[in-house]
């Protein structure tokens, strides 16, 4: 077996690749304020080593990934291929990458890029395109008989209409129910604070995110709806259990009213650092990280938290004569409730004093306009009113959006946007910089979101047809400089979540999973309503998070190499033989057919001559289907199938 992981492409140096990011973890700094890394003795420590870090890996593993990859090949095509034509609409080779566009993404990158004196890499060939893009929208990788066809295509928008044709799928909205499942925190339960909104909660907003997303509704006005909707059942308003997640124990109410408000300020402005905020003074604590930050002041946060202080969670069980749910939860609003009261000593946060004015209770001020309530609208109205009108928000959901195609935001990480040093018409003083690594694509993205009506389906067919996100991920390793990193010079390759590649193992083989929920029986991993890392072995190994204390990660890990060599999920794609499955199919046909197959199902592509000659001497040297499976073993096991490049 040692011998086939080293031939045939997965060796020691994807291993080696798993272990150094493996490493690479251990070695992280540890924070001594576990809500937020600005605070703590090794702050501009752990944040310089941070950045470092994460520039490093995200380098160090699209070199060491593309190192590895093989190249389509025209010898590995079977005698039942579709032709492919050698019209440049067909290119099966990497072309120039600044071909005329009109994309304005593009005329940004590469102004910026010749700027810097950075020659950008080529353009992926069409093999590649169609398996990234593909994945990137809807989760799944495309079908052997649309890369035929997309590869024989000779037409010179087809690109264009590919994008098109995946978001108009089912899977677009299995894909981004999933993100913004992750983005909006949706789960069952907090371990964390002991909330439970029970799977019924969660499976209704579930449903809420799903079906926004699939009848194109604006952005913006999700965003209100969460931030405002009130109602007597979080179980069939599905909305309201945004806010319900909010919620904290083991203090008085105006720690969940900080912490809906930190909710706020992180998933629609970027601006994670409120929740430091809502603690503490900026001034003493983020004046070396945040130019926005060292200035504001606690008071400033409370009158933002202000605007959720007539907000009521209510659990209608606490009243014997009510027989609902124990788990249901109302949300509502009562004007006749105070103001944010600086009244606290215990609890979460640090106490709350009165203000330098002497009063005791901090007024809903939006602190980005200076604008309180409007007659009519409730607190959440408004403040749901305040966030969806501010640049900040449409800067900062299309830059949460780019970072998923790019491996990286314009404003990375892109919840710790520091407002001060946005605006490249006002650049801050010396010794700071602008803080967007491209600021002008970063506004005039924000503004085409605006115009287009916060279309998040008009923003993702930008980004994908740009010549920018078309870029191979392919670069002369001597040539590159891991500075030129946030230029987006080049694709970072992205490690597939559990979900997508449990979803590649049953695509490609044709046999199904069988995955259990709350609903019923799925076939697809990206249609759990939540990460189902308890559950699902493989799915774990490739650390989704749990959406309350635990992020989904990138990180590479030991337990992921060996849970694509032994994982029953996988092992049970290489016994089956039905005539319908991928084995079957391949066993029917020539070696060569055989082989041309698996690659063409698992990978995306054709074998190069290497890989082809290889897996002939493979399948001569024995059990013509134990040898199938090893193949078949081998090509899950590749970094071509783990990343998508």
């Amino acid at each position: 077996m040692k011998r086939l992981l080293g031939v045939v492409g997965l060796g020691a140096g994807a291993l080696s690749l798993w272990i150094g990011q493996a490493q690479e973890r251990r070695q992280e700094l540890k924070i001594a304020h576990p809500e937020c890394i600005a605070f703590g003795p090794q702050r501009e420590r752990f944040l310089g080593a941070q950045d470092a870090r994460q520039r490093f890996r995200l380098s160090r593993t699209t070199g060491e990934v593309t190192a590895m990859l093989g190249t389509a090949s025209a010898s590995g095509d079977p005698a039942s291929a579709i032709a492919i034509p050698s019209v440049p609409g067909g290119s099966r080779t990497f072309t120039g990458s600044q071909a005329a566009s009109d994309n304005f993404i593009d005329t940004f990158i590469f102004q910026a890029l010749k700027a810097q004196g950075v020659t950008p890499a080529d353009k992926t060939n069409d093999f590649e395109f169609i398996r990234r893009v593909t994945l990137d929208l809807t989760g799944r990788i495309p079908t052997a008989d649309r890369v035929l066809s997309f590869v024989a295509d000779g037409s010179s928008d087809k690109r264009a209409k590919l994008v098109d044709e995946l978001l108009a799928k089912p899977e677009w909205i299995d894909k981004w129910t999933m993100y913004y499942g992750d983005l909006f925190r949706n789960a069952s339960r907090f371990p964390s604070t002991g909330t439970n909104i029970t799977p019924q909660g969660r499976d209704a907003f579930n449903q809420w995110i799903r079906s926004g997303i699939a009848n194109g509704k604006p952005y913006d006005q999700m965003a209100r709806e969460l931030i405002a909707s009130q109602g007597t059942s979080n179980f069939t308003q599905g909305e309201l259990n945004w806010m319900v997640n909010g919620r904290v124990t083991g203090g008085p109410v105006q720690d969940i009213w900080d912490q809906q408000t930190a909710n706020v300020a992180e998933t629609f402005l970027g601006l994670a650092h409120i929740n430091c905020l809502l603690c503490h003074n900026g001034r003493g604590h983020l004046d070396s990280l945040s130019l926005w930050g060292g200035s504001f002041t606690r008071s400033q946060a409370w009158g933002m938290s202000s605007f959720l202080s007539h907000t009521s969670l209510v659990n209608p069980y606490s009243d014997p004569s009510n027989t609902a749910s124990p788990r249901l939860w109302y949300v509502n609003d009562n004007a006749s409730r105070t103001d944010y009261s600086l009244n606290t000593t215990t609890g979460n946060r640090p106490a709350r004093t009165p203000l330098p004015s002497g009063s005791r209770t901090a007024a809903p001020v939006y602190p980005f306009s200076g604008n309180g309530p409007r007659s009519g609208e409730t607190y959440r109205q408004a403040l749901g009113r305040e966030v969806t009108s501010d640049f900040q928000f449409a800067r900062a959901s299309v830059n949460y959006v780019w970072a998923q195609f790019f491996g990286r935001g314009i404003v990375d990480p892109p919840d710790q946007f520091d407002p001060a040093r946005l605006d490249p018409t006002n650049p801050p003083p010396d010794p700071w910089t602008l803080q967007p690594s491209n600021p002008d694509l970063l506004n005039a993205l924000a503004q085409d979101f605006i115009e287009n009506n916060y279309d998040v389906k008009h923003l993702m067919r930008l980004i994908t047809t740009s010549n920018t996100y078309q870029l191979s991920s392919r670069y002369d390793p001597d040539a590159w400089n891991v500075n030129w990193e946030p230029l987006f010079a080049r694709k970072l390759v992205r490690r597939l979540w559990g979900e997508e590649i449990a979803d590649a193992l049953a695509q490609s083989s044709n046999v199904p999973n069988t995955l259990r929920a709350d609903t019923g029986q799925l076939n697809w991993a990206m249609q759990y309503p939540e990460p189902a890392s308890e559950t699902v072995a493989l799915l774990q190994a490739f650390l989704p998070g749990n959406r309350d204390d635990q992020p989904r990660r990138q990180n590479g890990a030991i337990q992921q190499a060996l849970a694509l060599m032994n994982d029953p999920m996988v092992m049970s794609k290489l016994v089956a033989t039905a005539s319908q499955s991928l084995l079957g199919r391949a066993l029917a046909g020539t070696n060569d057919d055989l082989i041309s197959l698996l690659y063409l199902n698992i990978l995306s592509r054709f074998p190069t001559d290497a890989e082809k000659q290889t897996a002939l001497a493979l399948l001569n040297g024995g059990n013509r289907t134990q040898k199938a499976q090893e193949l078949m073993w081998t090509l899950y096991n590749k970094v071509d199938f783990i990343f998508n490049y």
